[in-house]
C-alpha cells in the first residue's frame, strides 16, 4: 500500500483507512497559512519541512459560526454534531484517499469542495468521507477554503495591492488546491491529466465559478454540480442580493465593515484578532459570498454558462425533490395577475391557465405554479448546452429516495450527500437494505463518470446497472434515485417547459 508520498513541499505520510486497502492523509498544507499579512490575499506558497509529515488528523475547520446542536435544525442533527471542533484562520489544508499501491498508476482523480452557503462547511463532515469511492479506484481530494468575511470579503486597499487578485479568496483557494492536485497528485497514484472537480450547494456553486473562470484552462476534464445551479424564477425568488455585486460594491460595503470593525487600515485590519473578525462579522449579519471582480469571476456564471463560456467538459448534474421550492409570494388573485403580466406579457394567459386561475383558490394557484428552483436552472442550463452547439454530454439527475427518521424530512437539501459517498452507515438515519443499495449504485455511476466522463457500467453484484442517457432537447430525460436508480423517460411539467421557453424567449429580446 502507498503510505508514504513525496510532495513538492517534503513527504507525507497517511493511515490505513476502515480498508487497509485505502490510504488516508488529512490535513496536508497546500499553501501557506491565510495570516496576518495573507489575510485577504490570494493563496501563497506552502513552505518545504523537513523529515516526513504525519497527515494522520483533519485540520482545522475554517473560521464560521461554531456549531450549536439544536434538535430542532435538521442540519446540525445530520452532520455538524461537534461543538467543540477545532477552528482556526490557518485552514488551507487538504484531504486524499488513495487505493494505490505506487506512484505509477495514474488513477482517475476527483476534487470535491464542500457546500454551506460560502459561510459555514468543512472537509471533515463525516459524509464526505472518501474512502467508498476510493474503492472504486479513485484517488479522492477535499480541499478546504476560506468562508465568509475571511474569503470574501472586498475593500478598496486590498483591491490596489493585488489588483490581479482583488478578491474571492475562497475561490482562489480551491484553485490553489487544484493546482496543487496537478503538480502532486501522481505522487499519490492519481493522473493529472485526469480530473473531475465536484462540489454540492455552494461547492456545486463554486464548480459553475471553475466553469466559468477563464483562468482555470486544463485544470479538469469533468465537472459535478450537485444541488448548485441557481436560477430565478419568481420576483421575490432571486438570488440573494450579495451574489454577482461588482468588485465595486462589494469594495464599498467593505469599508463600512472596516468602520464596524472600528480600524481605518487594511494594515490595522489585518492586525485583528481572527476570533474578534470572526464575532464582528456574525453581528454585522452580511452574506459574504463570491462577486465579479473581473480576473476570476468575469461575470455572472450562471449567464457565462448560458452564453457558452465556459470550458468544454462533460457534466452531471442534479438536485434533490424537495429542495429551494420557488412559489409566487403574493396576496390575492390580482396581484398574482399582475406578477404573470408583468413576468410574461403577452404569455400570461398561458401562465394562468396552466396555475388554474380561473377556478382555483389563490392557496392552489400558488401551489400549482412553484417549481423547482434548481431543477429549472439545470433544464435551462442544459438546454442552453444544445442551443450554443456544445458538443458535451450532460447527464441529468433527480434525487427523490425516502428518508427515514422522526422528522419525516423529505428529499431535503444536501440528503443525497450521504448517497453519493456511500456514507450512510456514518448517518443517525434508520437506514435500510434499498436505501444502501441505491447509495451502492449512486456512487458506482459516480465513479463511473469520475473515471470516463460516461456513469454507465456494471453494479457489484456482476448486472449492468440502468442505463443512464444523457440529456438532450428532444429527450429532456434523467437519472431517478427513489426506492431504486430507474432512467425516467417523461417529458417535464407543463409549468416547467413554459418557465424554460420563457427564460430563452427573454433572453433573446
Amino acid at each position: 500500500m502507498l503510505r508514504v508520498a513525496k510532495t513538492e513541499n517534503g513527504l507525507v505520510r497517511g493511515l490505513p483507512a476502515t480498508d487497509p486497502r485505502i490510504t488516508s492523509f488529512r490535513g496536508i498544507p497546500f499553501a501557506a497559512p491565510p495570516v496576518g499579512e495573507n489575510r485577504w490575499r490570494a493563496p501563497q506558497p506552502a513552505k518545504d519541512w523537513e523529515g516526513v509529515l504525519n497527515a494522520y488528523e483533519f485540520a482545522p475547520i475554517s473560521m464560521q459560526a461554531l456549531t450549536v446542536h439544536d434538535k430542532d435544525n435538521i442540519y446540525t442533527r445530520e452532520w455538524h454534531v461537534d461543538p467543540d471542533i477545532p477552528m482556526s484562520e490557518d485552514c488551507l489544508y487538504l484531504n486524499v484517499w488513495t487505493p494505490a499501491n505506487s506512484p505509477d498508476e495514474k488513477l482517475p482523480v476527483f476534487v470535491w469542495f464542500f457546500g454551506g452557503g460560502f459561510q459555514v462547511g468543512y472537509t471533515s463532515e463525516m459524509e464526505f468521507d472518501g474512502e467508498r469511492i476510493a474503492r472504486r479506484g479513485v484517488v479522492v481530494v477535499t480541499v478546504n477554503y476560506r468562508l465568509n468575511t475571511f474569503g470574501f470579503l472586498c475593500h478598496p486597499e486590498i483591491t490596489a495591492e493585488a489588483p490581479e487578485a482583488p478578491a474571492n479568496f475562497g475561490l482562489l483557494d480551491q484553485q490553489a488546491g487544484l493546482r496543487w492536485v496537478k503538480r502532486n497528485i501522481a505522487a499519490f497514484g492519481g493522473d493529472p491529466g485526469n480530473i473531475t472537480i465536484g462540489g454540492q450547494s455552494a461547492g456545486g456553486g463554486s464548480v459553475l465559478c471553475h466553469l466559468t473562470s477563464p483562468k482555470n484552462e486544463g485544470l479538469f476534464q469533468r465537472a459535478i454540480i450537485q444541488s448548485g445551479v441557481f436560477a430565478p424564477t419568481y420576483p421575490n425568488n432571486m438570488m440573494p442580493p450579495r451574489f454577482n455585486l461588482t468588485l465595486d460594491e462589494a469594495e464599498q460595503e467593505g469599508v463600512k465593515f472596516f468602520e464596524f470593525l472600528g480600524v481605518r487600515s487594511l494594515k490595522e485590519a489585518r492586525e485583528l484578532d481572527a476570533e474578534y473578525v470572526l464575532k464582528k462579522t456574525l453581528e454585522y449579519n452580511q452574506f459574504w459570498c463570491p462577486v465579479v471582480d473581473g480576473n476570476f469571476c468575469t461575470g455572472n456564471s450562471f449567464k457565462l454558462f448560458i452564453e457558452n463560456k465556459r470550458w468544454q467538459v462533460p457534466l452531471l448534474m442534479g438536485h434533490t425533490s424537495s429542495e429551494f421550492i420557488a412559489a409566487p409570494v403574493v396576496k390575492s388573485k390580482e396581484e398574482f395577475k399582475d406578477m404573470a403580466v408583468e413576468l410574461f406579457g403577452e404569455d400570461a394567459d398561458e401562465f394562468l391557465e396552466i396555475c388554474g386561475f380561473n377556478d382555483s383558490s389563490l392557496d392552489d394557484i400558488v401551489k400549482k405554479a412553484s417549481v423547482n428552483s434548481i431543477e429549472y436552472g439545470i433544464r435551462v442550463a442544459a438546454q442552453a448546452n444544445f442551443n450554443t452547439g456544445s458538443k458535451v454530454p450532460v447527464y441529468y439527475y433527480n434525487f427523490d429516495a425516502e428518508i427515514p427518521g422522526w422528522d419525516n424530512p423529505g428529499a431535503f437539501h444536501s440528503v443525497d450527500l450521504w448517497f453519493t459517498f456511500e456514507t450512510l452507515a456514518k448517518c443517525w438515519r434508520p437506514f435500510v437494505g434499498k436505501h444502501y443499495d441505491l447509495a451502492r449504485q449512486m456512487c458506482n455511476y459516480w465513479a463511473n463518470f469520475i473515471k470516463s466522463g460516461d456513469p454507465n457500467g456494471t453494479d457489484s453484484t456482476g448486472e449492468e446497472m440502468p442505463r443512464w442517457e444523457p440529456y438532450t432537447v428532444e429527450a429532456p430525460f434523467g437519472m431517478l434515485f427513489a426506492d431504486k436508480a430507474e432512467f425516467v423517460r417523461e417529458q417535464p411539467g407543463e409549468l416547467m417547459n413554459f418557465l424554460v421557453r420563457q427564460y430563452f424567449k427573454r433572453s433573446s429580446q
